[in-house]
């Protein structure tokens, strides 16, 4: 299935609230005819955009392939939460890479914070940085685990911008019952996603990169120079970032055996007034919960509540997005189980079979980093970076993240579908009972 249109329109924007409240640039020109370049980007989200604009301000020439709309792939429609961590938790990590490589994977997402905030300030203001993720345990053997986390952080690695919340804590800042304690880590954040992306994208444009869309990347001979191909132009690059993520299809059969996309949904609600906001949550933070199936939520800057949740078991969205994220809502937020939904929407991401993304060197002159399982804000963003630092010769901190095993879903890109399904229909059972 061809996923950049399966959902969506060509050269269309999702009917988001995000898209509803960014100003994308004009539309850039169709790739045509014969180029050429140092580094040829194929992907126009936060990793691409990313590379893109650190490549040109060491001095590349860099042309950037995106087949739809600049961040018009989950980079513009996710929850616009910036957790800190790998996806994998610091446990995980020390017993698959050791500690010393836990520690560095550890500072490494810490950067990756820095590093979105740093190029909202500069590039996206309008994305309104809040600085706060409070994690909501739904079951209360959850609220030891995250303790015991939170103490091993400042222990071990000298964290403490975790504060841990009891239950009636956490009454008081998520006005759900649904929740029996947690953290609130405010090391972490949260902005507009879409802005962010689009203002990477000026700020790469402003450097020189020559930003193509509707330029559909048909295929890539590796070669030197590597040979990539669109359906009205051919690019010969010394180097090619792929940063395709979700939407790669079978482009490179190798990360498509690793990375799978699936699709996850957000809502925005009507604006609430201050006093319905304050019941749902009380400070400006976003929120997350212990589900596998994980619920998500925080405001707008317009006072709209912005949801996500519920799983789909199919490359196609529902038919009626808001039914379906309606109800985990209403399961958290009883009192809003008949409130208004405005702008309903979904997307697509890419996930690895244990969580963590996906790098490779999948040749001498030919980068990949995909995979981010739903923690891409920082992780795509400082991707796209390591993608730069590998290509301008200083390869050692792409080269950790690429030693971190990700290994083929079962039966590769042919069976991974109908085993996500079974695992995700025993998950979602698992979280409900």
């Amino acid at each position: 299935m061809d996923l950049l249109t399966a959902n969506d329109r060509p050269g269309q924007y999702p009917p988001s609230w995000y898209a509803k409240t960014a100003e994308p640039l004009p539309l850039q020109p169709r790739a045509e005819g014969a180029l050429s370049c140092d580094v040829c980007i194929i992907g126009g989200g936060y990793a691409g955009l990313s590379a893109a604009l650190h490549l040109a301000e060491r001095g590349y020439d860099v042309i950037l392939l995106e087949g739809q709309r600049l961040g018009f792939g989950a980079s513009g429609r996710n929850g616009g939460q910036v957790g800190t961590g790998q996806r994998q938790d610091q446990d995980w990590l020390e017993a698959t890479v050791g500690k010393t490589r836990a520690r560095a994977l550890w500072d490494m997402s810490l950067e990756a914070v820095t590093l979105v905030r740093d190029l909202a300030a500069r590039h996206a203001p309008d994305a309104g940085w809040a600085d706060g993720i409070i994690h909501a345990a739904h079951k209360p053997r959850h609220v030891s685990e995250y303790h015991a986390y939170a103490e091993k952080l400042a222990h071990d690695y000298g964290y403490d911008r975790i504060r841990k919340l009891s239950r009636e804590e956490m009454r008081a800042m998520v006005g759900s019952p649904a929740y029996h304690g947690g953290e609130i880590d405010m090391g972490a954040g949260h902005l507009h996603p879409l802005r962010y992306a689009l203002g990477l994208a000026r700020a790469a444009k402003a450097a020189g990169v020559r930003l193509f869309e509707r330029s559909r990347v048909t295929a890539l001979t590796k070669a030197d120079p590597a040979l990539v191909q669109t359906e009205h132009a051919q690019i010969r690059a010394r180097h090619v970032a792929l940063a395709c993520n979700g939407y790669l299809g079978r482009l490179e059969p190798r990360v498509a055996a690793r990375v799978m996309p699936i699709n996850n949904f957000i809502v925005a609600t009507r604006p609430m007034s201050d006093a319905e906001r304050a019941g749902i949550i009380r400070d400006n933070h976003a929120v997350a919960d212990s589900k596998f199936v994980i619920n998500y939520f925080r405001f707008s800057h317009d006072n709209r509540l912005l949801f996500g949740g519920g799983e789909s078991y199919g490359y196609r969205f529902p038919a009626d997005i808001a039914a379906k994220v309606r109800k985990p809502m209403a399961a958290i937020f009883p009192q809003l189980g008949d409130i208004e939904i405005t702008h309903a929407w979904g997307g697509t991401l890419g996930i690895t079979f244990n969580r963590m993304p996906h790098f490779e060197r999948l040749a001498g002159n030919v980068l990949s980093a995909s995979g981010y399982s739903g923690h891409g804000v920082a992780m795509a963003t400082l991707g796209g970076k390591l993608m730069a630092e590998a290509i301008a010769g200083q390869a050692e901190r792409f080269d950790l993240m690429a030693e971190v095993p990700t290994r083929p879903f079962p039966g590769g890109a042919s069976l991974r579908f109908p085993l996500l399904v079974a695992a995700m229909l025993w998950f979602s059972l698992r979280d409900r009972l």
